[in-house]
């Protein structure tokens, strides 16, 4: 992986960094035609250098409140801070991967073209990639281990490759927040076990990775902390305390796990 220092956030791991706090307070979103909403009343914060998996069950709000966060859907009332400013204000800080079923494959792209994407929002409309920009594209493909596939066409791609080619990308953008919607999915056990270390690696080089999630038995192998939704907030905090057994079940209750 890259040295911390390599990265524009040098992490938590650097004893004089001052981490940057993501602020989310009373955050409440609705869908179009729906009868109520679909998240109330979400209020945390965590500090750039962690891992926070939202979980919940389905419907519970979890790709509402990750589309919310990246600014995809407006909510209807409260607000989002990133290091004391408004999330929305700084787009370039942000990086989006969606859920792989949203992706679309047929696309005719390459893995470097997908990653040198991650340029655009420093590039503007009428920018050419720098000498900077190639050595960003270079790294971000050399630290997700994806260089030799650089050249392939991205539906040739296997889930984790595809998933790490995303990755890419957001380093490529130099993000300070990855937002994930269920990358885990249809991955293998190995090829989930190799992304949530990378995640962890992520998140330690500076990085805040929120990510949804739904595997309660090793949430907290690869996520420090959690959210548990359930429309509302149910729990927040450390991964081992909030998948206290009591939260659990106010967050899944009789819908089961």
């Amino acid at each position: 992986m890259v040295n911390c220092r390599d990265h524009v956030c040098w992490g938590a791991a650097d004893p004089n960094h001052h981490p940057h706090e993501l602020l989310v307070r009373r955050l409440s979103a609705t869908y179009a035609r729906a009868e109520r909403p679909a998240i109330s009343g979400i209020s945390f914060s965590i500090h750039c250098g962690h891992t926070l998996a939202i979980m919940g069950p389905n419907g519970a709000g979890k790709s509402t409140l990750l589309n919310v966060l990246a600014g995809i859907m407006p909510p209807d009332e409260g607000e989002v801070l990133w290091d004391g400013h408004p999330l929305h204000n700084t787009r370039r800080e942000v990086a989006w991967l969606p859920q792989r079923s949203e992706m679309d494959l047929s696309f005719p792209i390459t893995v470097r073209e997908l990653v040198e994407m991650g340029r655009y929002p420093a590039l503007g409309a009428w920018g050419s990639m720098g000498e900077h920009d190639v050595n960003m594209v270079n790294k971000a493909l050399h630290t997700l281990e994806i260089d030799s596939l650089q050249r392939r066409q991205i539906a040739e791609l296997s889930g984790g490759q595809l998933q790490r080619a995303f990755l890419a990308r957001a380093l490529a953008q130099e993000a300070h927040i990855l937002l994930l919607d269920e990358p885990f999915t249809g991955l293998d056990a190995p090829g989930a076990h190799s992304l949530g270390l990378l995640l962890g690696e992520l998140a330690h080089e500076g990085r805040l990775v929120i990510a949804s999630y739904h595997d309660i038995s090793n949430a907290s192998q690869y996520f420090d902390s959690v959210l548990l939704l359930h429309c509302e907030q149910r729990a927040y905090g450390r991964s081992a305390e909030t998948l206290a057994p009591q939260n659990i079940n106010r967050a899944y209750g009789a819908v089961g796990l």
